[in-house]
């Protein structure tokens, strides 16, 4: 095994060490704080944290992706120079907060989003003087110091969330426990890598360098939220504040298989076939299809237990208020796979400096969602509009699979023998769910 091979196992390892980490403390977390606050605030934070990550996305011109694969990513004026445009863009978008609050609150009718939207905000701003470090370590594929680095923000901001809320069971709890966490990585990044301090620097060969690759970025990610987010934007308008709360307590814990892609995809996948971009087309996609299968496999083995079982999970865990998220995650947890392949593969493509094809295929999502999920609603209700969300990433798909044979990586036959595996493996859970006297995952619907 060559000492890359070796790199991407370990950083794998890590990956998932941290991922189970971090559900295990989201899980705990979720039990927390929905005993402690009402599912009315959940809708409220989920709907202020959706504009600032619209904001987030829209304005992203792939720093961390460019550090990781441009040549000049180890050099200090290089590093420098991403910085200052980092901390110019999180400035910019904290005005944005400011600009875009009162359009938000009278669009949803509700005043508080005057004052949440710039205050939550404050993190872009905080976010955007953090170290240029973390996108580093990634390039080197350090996933352990990323791992502890990562566990201990979410501990932290976990902590004074529940501490916060017990005493005080207001949505300040959330919005305190955000900022507090924020402040903290800002000042821990720095220590990350203490030999290279940050000043403000302009290289214009820097600055063409970081535009050039992230122009496309810039495009792929202002989709990414359109796509991803729409979700909530929509359903903020269509349902209310409480059963928005509920979606999202479903739609977290659908999220898990797609967290895990995400995370292995750019700490893993992405660094190490940035490293091997110049092999010939054959030889690269022959790698890739090997470690993808298992990865692959794993992925329907979890997204198969989360669909058939996951919903008693919600039910056992939490209180009747939040039920009916129960009927939610079955559906939304199966609705992963075309995502689960999509995203495994287009990693790759922005790995050879293809990532057009992800933002096309995130703007035919968009498209999508603005057409189906309110026709879907007005057609069949809640469930409608919960299905036609659950497989939204089909377009995604297509133009991921599209960009897949343009660039000689195919995967259409893996593609069909792993979704294969998916339905055999449902169609034996929910058998045996049913034969048990479980009944269907999606019974509470008719509750």
């Amino acid at each position: 095994m060559s000492s890359l091979q070796k790199l991407a196992v370990r950083g794998a390892l890590w990956t998932f060490v941290g991922y189970g980490s971090g559900q295990v403390l989201r899980l705990i977390g979720n039990l927390i704080l929905t005993r402690l606050l009402v599912p009315e605030m959940f809708g409220l934070m989920a709907l202020v944290q959706t504009f600032i990550t619209g904001l987030n996305l829209f304005s992203d011109i792939g720093i961390r992706p460019s550090i990781i694969q441009n040549k000049r990513g180890d050099d200090p004026v290089f590093l420098n120079t991403a910085w200052t445009m980092q901390v110019m863009r999180g400035l910019l978008l904290w005005v944005g907060c400011f600009l875009i609050a009162l359009p938000v609150s009278n669009f949803y009718g509700d005043s508080r989003l005057l004052w949440l939207v710039p205050i939550v905000g404050t993190t872009v701003a905080i976010d955007g003087f953090n170290s240029t470090s973390l996108a580093l370590l990634s390039r080197k594929v350090a996933i352990a110091k990323l791992t502890v680095f990562e566990i201990t923000i979410q501990s932290l901001a976990l902590g004074v969330m529940t501490l916060w809320a017990f005493f005080r069971q207001t949505i300040w709890a959330l919005v305190g426990g955000n900022l507090i966490s924020s402040f903290c990585k800002l000042i821990w990044s720095h220590r990350l890598e203490p030999r290279m301090p940050h000043r403000f620097t302009w290289d214009k060969d820097a600055v063409h360098d970081l535009t050039t690759f992230g122009r496309w970025i810039f495009l792929s990610t202002a989709m990414t939220f359109l796509a991803q987010q729409s979700d909530r934007l929509i359903l903020g308008r269509l349902l209310s504040l409480e059963m928005l709360g509920v979606y999202t307590i479903a739609f977290t814990f659908s999220f898990i298989p797609n967290s895990v892609i995400v995370a292995i995809n750019s700490k893993v996948i992405f660094p190490v076939v940035s490293k091997r971009a110049d092999l010939p087309r054959p030889e690269l996609r022959a790698k890739i299809l090997q470690k993808r299968w298992l990865l692959l496999v794993a992925l329907a083995v979890g997204i198969a237990l989360l669909g058939s079982f996951g919903d008693l999970v919600i039910v056992n865990l939490y209180d009747e208020r939040y039920h009916a998220a129960a009927w939610m995650l079955a559906i939304l947890a199966l609705g992963n796979w075309p995502s689960a392949i999509s995203l495994t593969i287009n990693s790759s493509l922005l790995a050879i400096g293809k990532p057009i094809y992800g933002a096309i295929g995130y703007c035919l999502k968009f498209i999508y969602m603005l057409l189906a999920v309110p026709l879907a609603f007005s057609q069949l209700g809640v469930f409608g509009a919960i299905l036609t969300i659950a497989f939204n990433d089909l377009p995604f798909y297509a133009a991921i699979g599209y960009g897949a044979w343009r660039e000689q990586l195919t995967t259409t036959r893996q593609d069909l023998l792993a979704t294969l595996l998916l339905l055999g493996l449902v169609v034996l859970l929910v058998g045996g769910r049913y034969w048990l006297g479980w009944g269907l995952p999606i019974d509470r619907l008719w509750q």
